[in-house]
This record gives structure tokens, sequence and C-alpha cells, in this order.
């Protein structure tokens, strides 16, 4: 396994755990984020799923222009986290933003390192 294919297995991983803790713990995760609607943590986690998917795919065939989307998404992922805590649109508590913040730079992480093994393996 290379070390892009290493990157996309650690950014599929993170996404599929997070999708499914997302779904089984809906209820959980909406009294922590102080929030009663649920289905926005359902609808997030089956994303976060097919979203893994693709990636496992991705991680296989390792195409230039489709590891770049995996990034660009992930990109947007954080970009989004950073709309969410400086605009603050819903009353999400202390901890909720939290976990937005910690997930947002695990994931900008993810992008970074994905960038960087992809550049390597480009130039090899």
């Amino acid at each position: 396994m290379n070390q892009l294919q290493k990157a996309l297995t650690l950014n599929a991983l993170f996404s599929s755990l997070s999708g499914l803790i997302l779904i089984l713990f809906n209820q959980q995760i909406a009294e922590i984020f102080a929030t009663s609607n649920t289905t926005v943590f359902w609808i997030i986690g089956l994303i976060l799923i097919y979203f893994s998917v693709t990636i496992f795919y991705e991680r296989i065939k390792q195409r230039k222009p489709f590891v770049l989307w995996i990034i660009i998404q992930d990109i947007s992922w954080v970009l989004g986290s950073v709309l969410l805590l400086i605009l603050k649109p819903f009353n999400i508590s202390s901890t909720g933003n939290l976990i937005i913040l910690v997930i947002a730079l695990i994931v900008l992480f993810m992008a970074v390192n994905q960038s960087l093994k992809l550049k390597q393996q480009m130039q090899n």
C-alpha cells in the first residue's frame, strides 16, 4: 500500500466511523448539541458513509481528478464548519461547537495529508 492509499484509507475509515456514530447515536449527539432535531445527524451520517465508500473505491483506482475531488470535499467540510462556528446560525451548545472545531481540524489534516501524498505520487 503506497502513501496515498494510506492517506485515503485513513479518511475513509474516519468518515465511515463518524457516519456510523452519527446514525447509531443520533439522539445522544442531538442532546450534546442542545437540539431536538436528530434528522440532521442521520442525514450527515448517511452522506459520510456514502463518501467513505467513494474514498475506499478511489483508494484502489487513485485517479488524480477524483482524489482532488475528495480533497475539495474535505476542504469544503472545513470551510462549512468555520462558517458554522463564526456565523452561529443555529443555537449549538459550546460542547457541540468544540466538537465541530475538532472534527474540522482532523478533516483539514486529512486534506493536507492527501494533498501532499498525491503530489509525491505524481512526482514519482
